[in-house]
């Protein structure tokens, strides 16, 4: 047997000992980072070829690997802003120099500046919704910016959609004057009703609605702005000059249902030009014609006016929404989940992230609650997956095979002594 080889294997199993060590003391110095993956070591055999008779001693290999798909528990906060991915899937944050990486540490507050930041100062990356729409690249990170919170502090949105559904009378009496007409103060109307929506500058702007039957299961709709009415008369319709509704539709109603005529078919819906405003679209697919008196089914419509942001909030799919001091929500970005194949062979980084290496595969991105990637929840944070109890097990087992080797080296040590002195 080589005395020399007996010394180098028995060094190896030390230097072996020692990287599990290693990744010991991180997990125990990590063990209350939140996102931190557990890190271990695995051992292998270096075999050299020997002889029928001596055995020539190999070594020991060892290769660190990171528990990086393994899920970890979670702690509840009061911070909305403080994030934790249930699943797979990694947020994407920038270090400020354009280096983009992944992580699970989700512990995001406000800088100065207004970018979501965590612990480890890396800011949170996601896609502004401009028009509603988040459009993601699939296979890398163009069109991600830093989210930031800091310009929202007075928004004003117009309104572009809504609902509007009323029961109209079924045996009102059919009128014969043409409703609306411009300067026809003989016009009249069946029922009248008004709504109120938001122009481009957040001012109120009151519609009034006007319905008139003017043949059987047939009504016209007129809808003008409340603003133009002549201040004394308040007279139909309205303006000295006869101001011509902003829009009409004619509704038709099947007589056996009392609802829409979908055979003819009815309109079921009526675009409107709001003044210093947007074209609404106003949803009246589920009015009818029912012998009941006149009565709004209901009423919604979008916008809001001017008004600051209180605070934000996240939903599952990735949403970020500014939650202004009216109720509003508005949604500003949707936040997107990466992965690769092989999560466990990225690449750890300073600040408890990772970056794309080759053995861990192409960046994947996608938004929370589809295909691989899982669900954002707010107000948590992951727990690091280091178990304590294990690691002071583990420390225990490399201390005495530390420990044991260094006994064979010192065995191999004398050994050699030995041999020196037989030349004495």
């Amino acid at each position: 047997m080589s005395i020399s080889g007996m010394m180098r294997t028995s060094a190896s199993g030390m230097a072996a000992q020692s990287s599990r060590l290693g990744t010991v003391s991180d997990n125990i110095a990590n063990a209350s980072t939140h996102g931190y993956k557990r890190a271990f070591t695995e051992f292998s055999t270096v075999v050299l070829e020997s002889g029928s008779s001596s055995y020539v001693p190999g070594s020991v290999d060892v290769q660190v690997r990171y528990g990086i798909t393994q899920q970890g528990g979670f702690d509840y906060t009061t911070s909305k802003t403080d994030l934790a991915v249930s699943g797979e899937g990694f947020f994407l944050v920038n270090d400020g120099s354009g280096v983009t990486y992944l992580t699970r540490a989700g512990s995001f507050v406000k800088a100065a500046n207004g970018d979501l930041v965590n612990a480890a100062g890396l800011t949170l990356q996601g896609y502004p919704l401009n028009g509603g729409v988040a459009a993601v690249s699939a296979n890398g990170t163009t069109g991600l910016q830093n989210v930031n919170i800091s310009a929202m502090s007075l928004e004003a949105t117009p309104s572009t959609q809504g609902t509007f559904y009323a029961n109209l009378k079924e045996d009102s009496d059919i009128q014969t004057s043409t409703p609306g007409t411009v300067n026809d103060t003989t016009s009249v109307y069946s029922a009248k009703t008004s709504m109120t929506v938001i122009d481009n500058v957040g001012r109120e702007v009151t519609l009034d609605i006007y319905y008139t039957k003017t043949a059987t299961n047939t009504w016209e709709v007129s809808i003008f702005d409340a603003s133009t009415a002549d201040p004394t008369t308040k007279s139909f319709p309205y303006g000295s000059a006869g101001d011509p509704p902003l829009a009409m539709e004619t509704l038709l109603f099947d007589p056996t249902t009392g609802q829409l005529d979908t055979t003819t078919p009815s309109p079921s819906y009526i675009d409107i030009p709001v003044p210093n405003g947007q074209t609404l679209r106003l949803d009246m697919a589920e009015s009818s014609e029912l012998a009941d008196e006149f009565q709004i089914l209901k009423s919604d419509v979008n916008g809001n006016k001017p008004s600051s942001v209180e605070s934000v909030e996240f939903s599952g799919d990735g949403t970020l929404y500014a939650v202004y001091g009216n109720g509003a929500r508005v949604g500003i970005y949707r936040i997107p989940l990466a992965t690769v194949p092989s999560p466990d062979n990225l690449t750890p980084e300073a600040g408890n992230a990772y970056s794309v290496s080759a053995d861990s595969g192409n960046l994947q991105l996608g938004f929370p609650g589809t295909a691989l990637f899982g669900t954002i929840r707010s107000s948590a944070l992951e727990k690091s997956t280091v178990d304590t109890a294990s690691e002071l097990t583990t420390m225990i087992e490399s201390q005495f095979a530390f420990t044991a080797n260094s006994k064979v080296f010192q065995t191999g040590g004398e050994l050699m002594e030995v041999l020196v002195n037989l030349k004495r």
